[in-house]
C-alpha cells in the first residue's frame, strides 16, 4: 500500500529512499518538491524516470483542490473549501494583513468538541487531517493566490490538540528549513482546553503562541456552551495554561467570544479579570459569529467597550479581534455546512 511521502520529514525520507537504493541526497531533492506544492512525481524535473517510478509504486502525494474560493469585496479575505482525495472537505481562511499574509487551516474535518457556538461542531467529525493535508491548504493558499503565507492559525475548522500527533510532525515540516520554513513564533495553536496535551505540549518548549478558546468566566457558564469544560473545569485548564507559560516563556491569548447576555456583563469581566490576575496573558474579545440554530447574538459594541474597560482596570490587556471577510462567512464550518449553494465571488457577478 503506497506511503503518505509529503507527511514524512526529510530523516525519515533519506531512510526510506535508502532502501529502495537511491542516494542521500535524493531525499533532499525530493523533500524540496514536495515542500514547493508539487501534486505529482512527474513534476520532479531533476530526479530520474526510473526514480520517479519508484516512487509512484511505493508513495502518493497528498494535495487539496478547491471546491469554493470565495473573496470579501471588503478586505481581499479569502475563504476556501478544499477536497482531498477521499471526497472529505475542509476550509481554511487567507487573511491580508499589514505585516503579510496570514492563513487559518484546518486540523480535522469536523470536530468532536460541540462548543454551542460553533458551526464547525454541529456537522460533526469525520476524521483526522494529515501532516501533508494541513500542509496542503497553505500550498494550495499560495498557488492560487500568487503569494507567500508569513503565518499560520491553527483555528480553522477541528481542535488541533484533539490530533496532536498530526499536528506536532506538521509543525515540525512546515518550520523546516528546507521546507516552508514558517517559524513558530509565527505560528498560533488554538484549543478549546485538552488539558493533558497543554501539557504535553509545555514539555516540547516549541516558541509558538498559545490561544486557549476560553469563552466564559465560570464553570457554570462555560460548561453550557463549551461541553470540554465538564471534563476539564476553569481551575484545572487554568493551572495547565499557567505551566505552559512557565516551561515556554511565551504569552497565552485567551480568545472570549462576546455573545449578547449570555457573559458579557461588568460581573463576568471582573470574575475573569480576577482569574487571569498575575498571568502573562492577553485577551481577545471576539463579537461572536450568527451561527443558525445557536440563538446567540454579538454583544454591543458599548458592552465591548465597558467589558475592555473593566479588563483594562484590573490591569489584564484586552483587544477586539479584528473582524475580516464579514461578507462570506468567513467563520469556519459555515462554507462546508452549504457548499451545495455557496458561491464564488465570481459567480456572484454574474
Amino acid at each position: 500500500m503506497a506511503e503518505d511521502i509529503k507527511s514524512m520529514t526529510e530523516e525519515e525520507l533519506k531512510q526510506a529512499l535508502a532502501q529502495l537504493g537511491e542516494p542521500a541526497y535524493r531525499a533532499a531533492q525530493v523533500y524540496q518538491w514536495l515542500h514547493r506544492g508539487v501534486k505529482t512525481f512527474d513534476e520532479m524535473t531533476n530526479i530520474s524516470k526510473k526514480t520517479r517510478e519508484l516512487l509512484v509504486k511505493n508513495y502518493y502525494i497528498s494535495s487539496a483542490a478547491i471546491e469554493k474560493n470565495l473573496i470579501s469585496d471588503y478586505d481581499d479575505t479569502r475563504k476556501y473549501l478544499f477536497s482531498f482525495a477521499d471526497g472529505e472537505t475542509v476550509e481554511s481562511v487567507l487573511m491580508h494583513y499589514h505585516h503579510g499574509y496570514t492563513s487559518c487551516i484546518s486540523t480535522q474535518v469536523g470536530c468532536k468538541m460541540g462548543c454551542t457556538f460553533c458551526a464547525t461542531g454541529q456537522g460533526g467529525f469525520a476524521r483526522n487531517l494529515a501532516p501533508s493535508e494541513m500542509l496542503a491548504q497553505l500550498q494550495a493558499e499560495e498557488e492560487d493566490a500568487g503569494i507567500r503565507i508569513s503565518n499560520i492559525v491553527l483555528m480553522g475548522m477541528g481542535e488541533p490538540l484533539d490530533n496532536y500527533e498530526n499536528v506536532v510532525r506538521f509543525l515540525e515540516l512546515v518550520s523546516s528549513e528546507h521546507g516552508m520554513n514558517i517559524g513558530m513564533r509565527h505560528i498560533s495553536l488554538s484549543t478549546c482546553g485538552l488539558v493533558p496535551r497543554i501539557y504535553d505540549l509545555a514539555e516540547l518548549g516549541l516558541q509558538l503562541t498559545l490561544s486557549v478558546s476560553l469563552h466564559a468566566p465560570n464553570d457554570q457558564i462555560r460548561s453550557r456552551t463549551m461541553p470540554i469544560n465538564r471534563k476539564y473545569h476553569i481551575d484545572e485548564l487554568l493551572k495547565a495554561c499557567r505551566y505552559y507559560i512557565s516551561k515556554t516563556g511565551r504569552r497565552i491569548s485567551f480568545e472570549y467570544a462576546m455573545i449578547d447576555g449570555v457573559n458579557d456583563s461588568d460581573a463576568n469581566a471582573a470574575e475573569l479579570a480576577s482569574r487571569l490576575r498575575g498571568m502573562l496573558c492577553h485577551v481577545n474579545l471576539i463579537p461572536v459569529n450568527t451561527v443558525g440554530g445557536t440563538g446567540y447574538k454579538k454583544s454591543r459594541q458599548n458592552r465591548i467597550r465597558s467589558f475592555i474597560a473593566v479588563l483594562e482596570k484590573a490591569g489584564i490587556t484586552a483587544t477586539v479581534r479584528r473582524t475580516l471577510g464579514s461578507d462570506i462567512n468567513a467563520s469556519c464550518g459555515q462554507l462546508r455546512r452549504s457548499a451545495g449553494g455557496a458561491q464564488s465571488k465570481e459567480d456572484r457577478k454574474e
